[in-house]
């Protein structure tokens, strides 16, 4: 009796798990290229805009730190030239060497202000171009799985970057199931109407390092000794 009942729970049991694969939906996979979304969002084309007017403000804020710090640097030259000038009496000699070295701190202090605004302005561009990105994606991405829910996608893969391996994450798709225009499309529907569409443009880097310094200067003479 159990040599007939055992293929007969065997069919049973496989045609159970037949009945529970074809249960489940179909895989439908669909891509995107999230990077390509991402520049030609209206919104990154005029965050871009803001970062590089940023940008262009703080150097030039930058480049007056610098003109007034060179400034400083020539007169310490001066002054330290009349310390060791031997024309000039002792007292004359003395009188330069200590503005001189009052001078020099005044230059530090400059060169820390600059160096300190520097890094403030590069942290600062840093972080506001870190929040844009993030929120963005993330109405980037809700978009995409709007539209890969209305397709009725069960998977959606990213195409625009590498992997680990430094090879597309994607080595083919069907340009029939990507899904990268339509994104666009949606996502710059509400593109105001003063906005027009535009190349994507490179995101605004921060302000260049720029500074001074004291040039080699000879140490002023000891005024307390006679020519």
């Amino acid at each position: 009796m159990n040599k007939l009942l055992r293929p007969l729970l065997a069919m049973a049991a496989l045609a159970a798990s037949s009945t529970a694969l074809l249960a489940q939906p179909a895989v439908k996979l669909i891509t995107v290229d999230i990077g390509k979304v991402f520049d030609g969002h209206y919104k990154s084309e005029e965050a871009n805009a803001k970062f590089r007017d940023a940008e262009q403000k703080a150097r030039e804020q930058a480049e007056e730190l610098r003109k007034q710090g060179q400034t400083m640097v020539d007169e310490y030259k001066e002054l330290a030239e009349q310390a060791k000038n031997t024309l000039l009496n002792a007292d004359a000699r003395t009188k330069a060497e200590q503005a001189a070295q009052k001078k020099l701190e005044e230059i530090q202090r400059k060169q820390a202000d600059l160096q300190g605004f520097l890094q403030n302005t590069q942290n600062s561009l840093s972080q506001r171009i870190a929040t844009h990105r993030d929120l963005l994606l993330e109405e980037i991405t809700k978009t995409v799985n709007e539209i890969a829910r209305r397709k009725g996608a069960t998977l959606v893969l990213d195409k625009s970057g590498p992997s680990a391996f430094r090879i597309p994450v994607v080595l083919y798709a069907d340009p029939a199931y990507d899904i990268t225009d339509e994104v666009l499309a949606e996502v710059n529907k509400d593109r105001p109407a003063a906005t027009t569409a535009a190349k994507p443009a490179a995101p605004a880097t921060t302000a260049p390092a720029a500074g001074f310094t004291v040039p080699n200067v000879s140490k002023p003479a000891d005024p307390a000794k006679k020519p």
